[in-house]
């Protein structure tokens, strides 16, 4: 076996395209993340930014191109796609727990019946993930007796339970409070820090600024252009993107 280095791409999108219907939602988009690398994803409401998540993990099918995952093509369907999901986690707007189960059940349940993780395995490992998150006291709760930011730090949990290669985050500060958003992106400050390899969807600019490795700007379904986050909040080369960060300022 070859070693594993950072350098290594464990996601690549080779001349992708996405419609729907009539609209083009994906245009030749070319793009390869690293492991352990931060990429982020900005731009304006409707650039695609949530398309381009999504299909990789094929919640959305692409209709051109090709997007491999560790130097393999998505499956198309059937038990290998199953089990690709499995190695591509990801983390929705809405937090997506099962209400009538515990947070520990919740992070349990796909190791165990996915992977064959016995019970007690699953269990530890989902503590640790909660400690991590910085709810390790809330095994037992049920997600309605929890905030909306540690409901999607319980969601951050489950994701990573199943070890995937890359974790995807689309837009997970949306729909919380300003503290809870906090408390969130500090999770996921944590995670960068550790080395886990995520593509992330945000308009939370302080945090795409100090935490990506690359910043990915999009708009109108194609790919604008990508720089360090120091080049492209000082001086970005494209007009969109100097519209685009003038609007947010």
């Amino acid at each position: 076996m070859t070693a594993i280095t950072e350098t290594e791409t464990v996601v690549e999108f080779r001349g992708v395209g996405k419609r729907f219907g009539a609209m083009q939602a994906l245009s030749n988009i070319n793009l390869s993340v690293k492991r352990g690398e931060v990429v982020i994803i900005l731009g304006p409401s409707g650039s695609g930014k949530s398309t381009l998540c999504r299909c990789i993990n094929r919640l959305e099918v692409i209709d051109e191109g090709h997007i491999l995952i560790d130097g393999k093509e998505q499956p198309l369907e059937g038990r290998k796609l199953y089990k690709f999901r499995t190695e591509v986690g990801m983390v929705f707007q809405s937090f997506n727990l099962f209400s009538h189960k515990s947070i520990l059940d919740n992070i349990t349940m796909a190791p165990r019946k996915i992977l064959g993780i016995d019970k007690k395995s699953a269990e530890a490992r989902a503590h640790e993930l909660l400690t991590l998150v910085g709810i390790g006291n809330k095994a037992s709760s049920r997600p309605a007796q929890l905030s909306g930011g540690q409901k999607q730090r319980a969601a951050i949990a489950r994701a990573l339970a199943m070890e995937p290669k890359v974790l995807l985050f689309d837009e997970p500060t949306s729909a919380l409070d300003p503290e809870s958003t906090r408390e969130v992106l500090a999770t996921m400050r944590n995670l960068a820090e550790n080395g886990t390899t995520m593509v992330v969807v945000t308009h939370e600019m302080s945090f795409a600024r100090a935490f990506a490795d690359r910043i990915v700007f999009m708009a109108d379904g194609q790919i604008v252009e990508m720089a360090d986050p120091e080049s492209f909040f000082t001086s970005p080369t494209s007009d969109r993107a100097k519209s685009f960060l003038s609007s947010v300022h």
